[in-house]
C-alpha cells in the first residue's frame, strides 16, 4: 500500500521478521538499512524490526523509495541476505 506524503515522522510503514535457523552466534542475525533514505530501521523485538518514516515525505520530489535490507548473521565467516522493498509515495491534496 502507498504511503501518504503526510505521514508523520515515527510511524511504522513495514515490520519486517528475520530468521536464521542456526544455533549460537551463528543464529543471532541483525539487520541494516543501505542508503540515506527518510527512514529508519529499529529493533522492535527478537528477531522484529520496525522500518519507520524518520523524516517528511513530499510525493513531488521522490514518488517511491527502493530500500535495500540486509540481513547479516554473526557466524565466521559471517553470512548475509538482502532484500529489497518498493515503497510508493501517495499524494495528499
Amino acid at each position: 500500500n502507498p504511503i501518504p506524503e503526510d505521514s508523520v515522522p515515527s510511524t511504522v510503514v513495514a515490520v519486517i521478521n528475520v530468521r536464521d535457523r542456526d544455533s549460537g552466534e551463528n543464529g543471532e542475525v541483525s539487520c541494516k538499512m543501505d542508503g540515506n533514505l527518510p527512514f529508519r530501521l529499529e529493533t522492535s523485538s527478537e528477531n522484529t524490526y520496525k522500518l519507520i518514516i524518520a523524516s517528511a515525505l513530499d510525493r513531488e520530489n521522490v514518488s517511491a523509495y527502493n530500500i535495500t535490507i540486509t540481513a547479516t548473521d554473526r557466524g565466521s565467516p559471517p553470512l548475509s541476505s538482502r532484500t529489497e522493498l518498493v515503497l510508493e509515495v501517495s499524494d495528499v491534496n
